[in-house]
């Protein structure tokens, strides 16, 4: 099926209009704060342009003057001066090249702490809709469009303007007729340029979406590695990388066909249009209407009158380009978060009791299909409570809504009797801490991920909490200890050892509500023992829920909660759901059933 038929889901890749004043002017606002370092390179690009129209003036001077009158003493001071010009020249475009890629550099930068903060502050639910490499792309790719349109972009086509400006009022100074034949291969340059246009557009956004795919292909299949290996899908994957990466070389060939065509194009009309100069321009000479000067001061000038018109070519597919990059940089930095802070938050205590209320509530990811319905239960302070029910039963759903990743869209959610929507977000927040079945540790130290950089949590307290979790032992075997490096996502640990870090984080933090789901789920037995500590030691004085898989790990909580299709169906002790033989009654036989089965399965080898 062609791509004009099929669904793209990387369309968002596609190039936009070449220009939106719109977009253009909310882009000149990050030049605002450096606007001396932009009026600096304006006026070096004016005297630029102006130093560049002294060559041929200089060039036709020495051929009418000095050279017929053999003043060689005129001659060395004409080609000094030509030397001291081209000197100025370089200085100035030097000068103007490191300014403008120093502000492109600004812009970047503030760019990108832009676009970070709005990433911390957005939704979760943003997260749901949009890939992270797609995110990662506005970060990098997009930031980097608008850093080549701020250097090479703005200020470099108000240049091109001046110079084309300032060489056809010299033009048709110096000979109008002739000036008349300069502009003659205009039309052809714009309908080749035009063309050339619509080519290479169309061109780069198969690129870009070719690469798209590239990328969304590579990055699934390195993070999967371990599966394409397992079932030994090598050959099949290698197969399906070799059609996008044809697509991807293809679509390049077509736009390299056009930039083949275009600049020899371009070359040989400039080339027809200098051959014009010298026909007329020569008929002019040999009838003594101008001089021989003039004719070759005119032929430069109309070298760099054509040179401008080249290169705005390109400075389109970068104004195109940067157009595109700032739209989707700014839909996302438009992105309203629906999840935010009252204007005038309810006076809290800075720490929670943890007394913990739902009620009626109705819960839904999109429209009406109701994760949650009707959801009532309480926590008293330093209760621990336990949640189970099949996949999908709404188990994680619970705790979300209780840090306020979603709102709720019918009923209530009470913290120490205040709605939770009343709380300022960081000081809701910071009333908890969520231990998750998979652990995410950053690149950094030991150390950092236990404090998270946080400077209240001395040396002491890191020790100290992953003493009482049972990773200080493991901890102080590493290379070096708490400074060991932790490589991205906790690569080179256990997935028991990463659990034990961030129980330790969790202490560290000494939160007074504490949210464990499905912490032990994927643990060894071994490493179960020293985790179920942990917990006690983490659960002690704390409200507690505990979202859990295996059924043993919260035999002794205070109250399990059983849910069911978004429903909360059974609420008691072990003993007293065991009692009523309902739904939680079924979940345990079954797991005991299974446990027992696989205690009397054959060992591999037997």
């Amino acid at each position: 099926m062609s791509d004009e038929t099929t669904k793209n889901p990387h369309e968002e890749e596609a190039l936009g209009k070449a220009y939106d004043g719109r977009l253009a002017r909310r882009l000149a606002g990050y030049l605002r704060p450096y606007r001396g370092r932009v009026m600096a390179g304006v006026v070096l690009l004016m005297f630029g342009s102006l130093v560049e129209l002294a060559g041929p003036l200089l060039t036709a001077t020495a051929v009418d003057w000095y050279i017929p009158k053999r003043d060689y003493a005129g001659l060395n001071l004409l080609a000094a001066g030509y030397v001291g010009c081209l000197l100025l020249a370089f200085g100035l475009a030097a000068a103007n090249t490191y300014l403008m890629q120093m502000l492109g550099q600004y812009v970047q930068y503030d760019l990108r702490q832009q676009i970070f903060a709005k990433l911390q502050r957005i939704d979760v639910s943003y997260y749901d809709r949009n890939p992270v490499g797609r995110l990662i792309t506005r970060l990098t790719g997009d930031v980097d469009a608008l850093n080549e349109l701020f250097t090479s972009g703005f200020v470099a086509i108000f240049g091109d303007i001046i110079t084309l400006s300032a060489i056809t009022i010299v033009l048709f100074v110096f000979d109008w007729r002739l000036a008349c034949v300069t502009l003659v291969i205009l039309p052809a340059m714009l309908m080749v340029t035009a063309w050339f246009r619509r080519g290479a557009r169309e061109g780069f956004r198969k690129v870009r979406l070719r690469i798209a795919r590239i990328n969304s292909f590579v990055q699934e299949h390195v993070s999967g590695m371990s599966v394409v290996q397992l079932f030994g899908r090598e050959k099949l994957e290698l197969g399906r990388f070799d059609r996008i990466n044809d697509e991807h070389r293809v679509a390049n060939i077509e736009t390299i066909f056009y930039y083949a065509v275009f600049f020899p194009a371009i070359e040989v009309i400039s080339s027809a249009g200098i051959a014009l100069i010298l026909w007329y321009g020569g008929g002019r000479v040999l009838t003594s209407a101008m001089t021989l000067g003039a004719l070759i001061a005119f032929i430069q000038y109309a070298q760099r009158f054509y040179q401008p018109i080249r290169d705005l070519s390109d400075k389109y597919n970068i104004l195109q380009a940067a157009m595109a990059a700032s739209e989707r940089i700014f839909n996302l930095l438009d992105e309203k978060p629906a999840i935010t802070s009252p204007e005038k938050p309810a006076a809290v205590a800075p720490r929670a009791l943890g007394r913990i209320e739902f009620r009626n509530v109705w819960f839904a990811y999109k429209g009406e299909d109701w994760v949650l319905r009707d959801v009532s239960f309480t926590v008293e302070p330093g209760q621990s409570v336990g949640v189970v029910g099949h996949t999908g039963a709404g188990k994680t759903t619970l705790t979300n809504l209780l840090l306020r990743f979603y709102d709720i869209q019918k009923g209530q959610i009470l913290l120490d009797g205040v709605d939770v929507r009343e709380y300022e977000l960081n000081s809701l927040r910071r009333n908890f801490s969520i231990v998750l079945q998979d652990v995410y540790l950053f690149s950094g130290s030991v150390r950092h991920n236990i404090t998270l950089g946080n400077p209240d949590i001395p040396d002491e307290l890191v020790r100290r909490s992953a003493a009482e979790v049972h990773a200080d032992s493991f901890i102080r075997e590493l290379p070096d200890g708490y400074d060991t490096a932790i490589h991205e996502r906790g690569a080179g640990l256990s997935v028991g050892q990463k659990q034990l870090i961030s129980f330790a984080r969790a202490l560290a933090y000494d939160p007074p509500i504490l949210i464990l789901d499905e912490a032990t789920s994927s643990i060894d037995s071994e490493t179960e023992l020293l985790i179920r500590d942990a917990v006690v030691r983490l659960m002690d004085g704390r409200t507690s829920l505990i979202v859990a898989h295996r059924l043993s790990t919260i035999q002794r909580v205070d109250k399990i909660m059983v849910m069911h299709k978004g429903e909360l169906r059974e609420e008691g002790s072990h003993q007293e759901l065991l009692a009523k033989r309902g739904l939680y009654y079924r979940l345990y036989e079954l797991q005991y059933r299974d446990q027992e089965i696989g205690d009397r399965a054959p060992a591999m080898g037997d």
